[in-house]
C-alpha cells in the first residue's frame, strides 16, 4: 500500500452546517469523489465500536455526558448537530466504503486499550480494502504493531503547557518505542528539523490543512494530507 502523495479528508466532508463531520454522509461524499476518509473511533459503555471524535457528546449532540458512559442504544436516540444523522458505527463505514477510498483510523486515547485495538481490529481483519490505523496513545501504537499488518502511525503534537513534554512525545526515543510505520505531525511542528529528520526513515503526515494556501504551504514538509474542506483540487501536487 502506498501512503505517500495521499490528500486525506479529514472526519470524511463536512461542513458541520447541512454534513456533520463523522458522518455517514460525510463519509458518502468523499467516497463519492473518490477521496480517502480519516476518522476517529472509540467505545461505548457497552463495548461498541463508535465512530465520533470527542469524548464528550455536548459539541456535537447537546449533551453533557461522555462516550464511555452512554450505551449504544442511548446514542442511537441522538443526531449530530441540527442534522437526522446519527452517530455511525466502524462496522457501517466500513460497509459503506467498501474499498473503494482509503480509510484512516484514529483510535481515541483510552484506559481500555486492548479492548478498543481488538476490537478495531476484529472489524478490519476480513476488510478487504485499505486501511491505515493511528493513535496519540504510545501503548495504542504499540499494541496494534504487535497485532496487525496494516499500517500503523503514531500521532504527534506539541503541548504548549510543557515543553518538555513535547519534546518526549516527539523524541526519536518515543518513536523506536512505537515503532510506527509512519507519523502524523501538528502543522504547528511539522516545518522542524528534528521533525523532518523523521521523513528521511518514515512517511510524514500533516494536520489539519483548512485550504489550499495552507497545502502549498506545508506541501514540502510531509508526504501526505489531512485535509477539511477537500476537494481544494484533484491535481495538486
Amino acid at each position: 500500500m502506498n501512503i505517500k502523495g495521499l490528500l486525506i479528508s479529514h472526519r470524511g466532508i463536512f461542513n458541520n452546517e447541512t454534513i456533520p463531520e463523522n458522518s455517514v454522509e460525510a463519509f458518502h461524499k468523499a467516497k463519492n469523489l473518490n477521496i480517502p476518509i480519516e476518522l476517529d473511533v472509540q467505545l461505548t459503555k457497552d463495548q461498541k465500536v463508535i465512530v465520533f471524535h470527542d469524548i464528550n457528546l455536548k459539541r456535537m449532540c447537546g449533551i453533557d455526558k461522555y462516550i464511555e458512559d452512554v450505551t449504544y442504544q442511548e446514542l442511537q436516540q441522538l443526531t449530530l448537530l441540527s442534522s437526522k444523522e446519527k452517530i455511525p458505527t466502524l462496522k457501517e463505514v466500513l460497509e459503506l466504503i467498501q474499498g473503494k477510498v482509503l480509510i484512516d483510523i484514529e483510535l481515541k486515547k483510552t484506559k481500555n486499550v486492548e479492548e478498543l485495538c481488538n476490537k478495531v481490529l476484529e472489524e478490519i481483519k476480513n476488510y478487504t480494502g485499505d486501511v491505515l490505523v493511528k493513535s496519540f496513545q504510545p501503548n495504542i501504537v504499540r499494541y496494534l504493531k504487535k497485532h496487525t499488518t496494516r499500517p500503523v502511525g503514531l500521532l504527534i503534537t506539541r503541548f504548549p503547557t510543557s515543553k518538555t513534554y513535547s519534546y518526549f512525545m516527539s523524541s526519536s526515543l518515543l518513536i523506536q518505542y512505537c515503532k510506527p510505520d509512519f507519523l502524523a505531525i501538528n502543522k504547528e511542528i511539522i516545518k522542524k528539523k528534528r521533525i523532518q529528520k523523521y521523513r528521511k526513515k518514515i512517511p510524514v503526515f500533516v494536520w489539519t490543512i483548512t485550504n489550499k494556501k495552507e497545502l502549498e504551504e506545508y506541501f514540502p514538509y510531509a508526504d501526505s494530507y489531512l485535509c477539511n474542506h477537500l476537494p481544494y483540487s484533484s491535481k495538486f501536487h
